[in-house]
């Protein structure tokens, strides 16, 4: 009976750990942004040579795990509302086409780049009827 009771203690404690280990896991691995109209991830380089498009972005970044990049777009002007949450300190401004780029840095963020000698890990760039957002930079075309 002692032997059973061991046994089953251990695979309680096995299957336990393991389930924390998840927990961990997919919290440490949840989407930056909400989701909006497309969300993109970016794997190996901060690059858009290896993007990956979802509609479904908790789930595919659980599958994916570390990231390179993310990125995603919404209707509408959202950069005041993108900036108070992530406490984003603007570094520099580009305007391009119709679109403003702004380059920011937030130090709820943990992965940048440099551009212009700036440490840069989160861009909003914002016509006049969409945002984009990403984090470091929005890869691909706007």
């Amino acid at each position: 009976m002692r032997k059973t009771m061991r046994a089953i203690c251990g695979i309680l404690a096995f299957v336990m750990t393991f389930l924390c280990g998840f927990f961990l896991y997919a919290i440490l691995n949840t989407p930056v942004f909400e989701e909006g109209e497309s969300y993109t991830f970016y794997s190996e380089k901060n690059s858009s040579c290896k993007a990956y498009v979802t509609d479904a972005p908790a789930r595919d970044k659980l599958i994916l795990g570390k990231t390179a990049g993310e990125s995603v777009f919404y209707e509408g002007n959202r950069l005041q509302e993108l900036a108070e949450k992530f406490e984003a300190k603007l570094l520099f401004t580009e305007k391009a086409c119709g679109v403003t780029n702004y380059y920011c840095y937030s130090p709820k963020l943990r992965d940048f780049v440099y551009l212009s000698g700036c440490a840069v890990n989160l861009h909003i760039a914002v016509s006049e009827d969409r945002t984009a957002v990403g984090t470091p930079l929005i890869f691909g075309g706007f």
